[in-house]
């Protein structure tokens, strides 16, 4: 059996939800922020819409904007010397576009289930806002935040029609483990597509297995305190 397709779609997933994590927070921070409603429902709407939409019209999207001839990837291309479109940077580009509204979701949920009366603690007692979300509102919010990471790390490791579309099929390159069963199943290989099928689903019951085990950490402190 390749490993190829392993190790590529562990490193997607790795690198994807280092920046889906910290730029989901920061975007569900600053949507619960928005007093305006109709504002707040507005980029609600943007920021999940990838949630929503067919993973194949996701690419379409990323591969009209990040194409060769497009213009922010010819930008890419003539300054940077870096082709984003049909390359191992074009399937962390998907895995983080596409698990990024889970991300964004769980990380709001939880920040808006934060006691406010904590907040406003802190603001009596002269707290910056960065510092009322360091040490009040993120810390109470952290079960919330931590499963939607592994849930977005889980989405980004299967993510399959936008990564086809933008990265395309290449062995030894962009072929994640959805497209190697893909690729198996096409050439009649239906034992390799198992032991694929298999990985998948071996890291996919881990991850949620530690998103289960974390979540009864988080309530055996809480019954502590």
């Amino acid at each position: 059996m390749d490993i190829a397709p392993v190790m590529i779609s562990l490193k997607t997933a790795v690198f994807s939800i280092v920046f889906t994590f910290f730029a989901g927070i920061l975007a569900a921070y600053l949507v619960v922020r928005i007093q305006n409603e109709k504002v707040k429902m507005v980029w609600d709407g943007l920021l999940t819409l990838p949630l929503v939409l067919p993973p194949t019209v996701a690419g379409f999207f990323l591969l009209y904007i990040f194409g060769v001839k497009r213009p922010v990837g010819s930008f890419f291309v003539e300054y940077f010397g870096v082709k984003i479109a049909f390359s191992w940077g074009a399937t962390v580009l998907a895995a983080a576009v596409i698990s990024f509204p889970l991300m964004y979701r769980s990380a709001r949920g939880a920040f808006e289930q934060v006691d406010e009366n904590l907040i406003y603690a802190g603001r009596t007692l002269g707290m910056s806002e960065a510092s009322i979300f360091r040490r009040v509102l993120l810390p109470n919010a952290l079960p919330g935040v931590l499963s939607g990471g592994i849930l977005a790390f889980a989405r980004g490791l299967g993510e399959f029609g936008a990564t086809a579309m933008i990265a395309g099929n290449i062995a030894g390159r962009t072929r994640t483990l959805p497209l190697a069963v893909y690729s198996e199943v096409a050439a009649g290989n239906m034992e390799g597509a198992y032991k694929y099928v298999l990985i998948l689903v071996l890291i996919s019951f881990l991850a949620v297995s530690g998103m289960n085990v974390a979540a009864g950490m988080f309530r055996k402190q809480g019954r502590r305190r």
